[in-house]
């Protein structure tokens, strides 16, 4: 019988062990601690428990509400001071937005402004009281990704449309599209003209640097973010993300991730009974905590082996 859920693989690791002929003194919720344990061992080791994904990730401004809708009242790249925090940013864009109404697009903070203080323009001399502070991208100078990413392998930036880097400028396209007249020139000729522009863009532009750890999810870019980066614009992320099993329900029924969770349901059990080991019930039963759970460690082990010394290389990535 095919299992498609969480509660389908817990009662067929349960089943595996004997229940309901044998009971099973296992409780709920280490069942569940278990179950999280398999999965996410699984998703982290088994080729296919990852799923290679591009997203996309806007690089923003910093936002401050104002009490009053002011905010297009104050100049573009005009110094703005907090009253009470001494803070200082400067009013910005992005290439689709602009500060109108209460909204106020800011950045290069510097300082910590308060909510309730009053800002001031240098040169407007505009003023607002703050109702909430936004630090965005830009600000931050990192990109936060979802906690179901394991490890990013490379940053594709689709900055200025000049630059030999955008995947969406007109040059790159057209270029692309000369892949058509290949029959009528040199496939040799082409390919060295090709490898060397790749090193130019290589040696010239080289590849966006990027530092990331799945425990804080964030990419920190090391680029210049005053010159490299255009408010509004968007990068895309390659990276692998764990397969959710929730939506892709086929995961459960997985043979490995079956076998390993009733594995681990075998070591709790035994860890659980251990204390009762040589303990002889009615009718003559003996619990040999022990050796349960020795048979468990065993288990574990060769399935983790198994999973190690078989599971297909991935690419390597940051994470």
């Amino acid at each position: 019988m095919a299992v498609s859920s969480r509660a389908g693989l817990k009662q067929y690791a349960l089943r595996a062990l004997g229940a309901p002929v044998v009971e099973i003194n296992v409780d709920d919720d280490q069942l569940e601690d278990r179950l999280d344990e398999a999965i996410e061992h699984w998703a982290k080791y088994h080729y296919e428990g990852v799923e290679q994904i591009y997203m996309k990730a806007q690089i923003r401004a910093s936002e401050i509400v104002l009490t009053s809708s002011v905010a297009a009242n104050y100049q573009l790249s005009e110094k703005i001071t907090g009253a009470t925090s001494g803070a200082t940013a400067k009013v910005t864009k992005e290439t689709s937005r602009t500060s109108t109404g209460t909204l106020l697009l800011v950045k290069d903070i510097v300082g910590t402004f308060t909510v309730g203080e009053v800002i001031t323009g240098a040169v407007s001399g505009q003023t607002g009281t703050t109702s909430s502070i936004t630090l965005r991208e830009y600000d931050k100078r990192y990109v936060e990704v979802p906690d179901a990413v394991y490890g990013v392998t490379k940053i594709l930036a689709m900055g200025q449309a000049s630059s030999s880097k955008n995947i969406f400028d007109l040059q790159y396209q057209l270029r692309l599209n000369d892949l058509y007249d290949l029959t009528s020139t040199s496939l040799i000729y082409y390919k060295t003209v090709m490898s060397h522009l790749a090193l130019l863009d290589l040696e010239l532009n080289g590849h966006t640097l990027f530092r990331f750890n799945r425990r804080t999810n964030r990419i920190h870019l090391d680029v210049n973010w005053e010159t490299d980066i255009i408010l509004g614009d968007y990068i895309i992320v390659q990276a692998y993300r764990a397969l959710d099993p929730n939506e892709f329900t086929k995961v459960y029924n997985e043979s490995w991730l079956k076998h390993y969770t009733t594995a681990l349901f075998k070591k709790q059990w035994a860890t659980n009974i251990k204390k009762f080991s040589g303990l002889q019930l009615p009718g003559g039963v003996t619990i040999d905590g022990d050796k349960l759970y020795d048979e468990a460690t065993t288990e574990i082990k060769e399935l983790e082996d198994d999973l190690q010394n078989k599971s297909a290389p991935l690419d390597f990535f940051i994470g």
